[in-house]
């Protein structure tokens, strides 16, 4: 039912970035394919060509993605590859052109799933080449490798483009409807793995898998870009004036449902290395603030109310929104200044030394009043 193989330090899976740069969404280590020979275990019971065009879509993905996992999450458009000028898109069309002649190994339960070592490297764990003998194993990394670089797209929509105005820079609201569609798209991929591929895998294989295949983290990754979509669909409602105080709050609330889930799914797991407890941080950063924000609303909704009651309740909401704003900033500090950095502290520079321009006007005493004159003088006669 295929065998588990897994080696630790593969040279691709070590190209970690120290610093990512900002990031307005968390995309964890990409998962990398190393190469596969189809022809030796699928020769005699495949046509050739279908091998041929097996080995050439895959060695497709794994050209591209070697070079681009290094740099997904950093904030730029580009990666060059051998392909030249490839883009995150390039390599989301790869693995989409790549799945469905995939599938063809494990159709109507084929025994042709056993018969291929999949090899992948895994960021996110400490054991980072893992080597199974299962087609429903490459399949889900493939539906993985989407997600996350819907995740990344999201992530280059959401950052603040530089403003030549004067003015700080501002994210487009179509920039946001579109960051909203790659968020959903990446919650497909990831609740059709465990759906659909996670089931089909034996409890032996399942137990195996890599740390960020596992069904917590694919879970928690999936609430995650729910979470991040209705983020973005409040940070939309806070700049409509259509908007009502209830819509906020509602949107708020179910924000706080989708990461206290993300954050119950993936707290157990034990990412030990960078990138999962940067992982970590960013889901538990992103629920404290999310109950800042439900409180917030809910407070100002209570204050509408004409009783003490209500105004007291009011009170005890917004002191509670403060309080958990106070801890999200904490929590994001210790994110961002989590390896890989994804935000540089930076001691403030020395201010210029002007001289300076303005002086005091030159002013002079005036002379005494005359009226003092004739005080003089008669304190002079007495």
């Amino acid at each position: 039912m295929g065998c588990v193989v897994s080696a630790p330090k593969n040279d691709i899976g070590n190209r970690r970035p120290k610093n990512v740069g900002e990031v307005a969404v968390f995309v964890p280590g990409l998962r990398i394919p190393n190469p596969v020979d189809f022809s030796l275990p699928l020769g005699d019971s495949m046509s050739k060509s279908l091998v041929e065009r097996l080995s050439a879509l895959r060695t497709r993905i794994v050209v591209m993605a070697g070079q681009e996992a290094p740099t997904a999450t950093k904030s730029r458009r580009k990666s060059a590859t051998q392909h030249g000028g490839s883009t995150l898109a390039d390599l989301q069309q790869a693995l989409e052109d790549y799945l469905p002649v995939l599938l063809g190994l494990v159709k109507d339960g084929s025994q042709l799933q056993h018969k291929v070592q999949f090899v992948w490297v895994n960021q996110e764990d400490d054991v980072e080449e893992t080597t199974l003998s299962n087609a429903w194993y490459e399949v889900l990394s493939i539906l993985h490798s989407m997600a996350m670089l819907s995740l990344s797209q999201a992530n280059l929509l959401l950052l603040p483009k530089t403003s030549f105005d004067g003015y700080q820079p501002k994210i487009s609201e179509e920039s946001r409807r579109t960051a909203i569609d790659a968020f959903l798209r990446a919650a497909g991929y990831l609740d059709c793995a465990l759906r659909h591929v996670l089931p089909k895998m034996p409890p032996t294989i399942r137990e195996d898998l890599p740390v960020d295949l596992s069904e917590g983290t694919i879970r928690a990754l999936c609430l995650q870009a729910l979470g991040q979509g209705v983020d973005i669909q409040l940070g939309m409602a806070i700049d409509s004036t259509k908007a009502t105080l209830a819509v906020k709050r509602r949107l708020a609330c179910e924000m706080v449902k989708y990461w206290y889930q993300a954050q119950e799914n993936i707290k157990d797991i034990p990412l030990a290395n960078g990138w999962g407890e940067k992982h970590q941080l960013f889901v538990k950063w992103k629920s404290v603030e999310a109950k800042a924000a439900a409180y917030y609303y809910h407070g100002l909704i209570l204050d509408e109310g004409n009783t003490e009651k209500s105004h007291g309740m009011a009170t005890s909401a917004l002191q509670a929104a403060e309080e958990f704003l106070r801890e999200s900033k904490k929590i994001c500090e210790l994110f961002n200044t989590a390896p890989p950095l994804s935000r540089i502290i930076e001691t403030a520079p020395a201010l210029p030394d002007f001289a300076l321009a303005l002086k005091p006007d030159d002013y002079q005493l005036p002379s005494v009043d005359a009226s003092w004159n004739d005080i003089e003088l008669k304190s002079v006669q007495a």
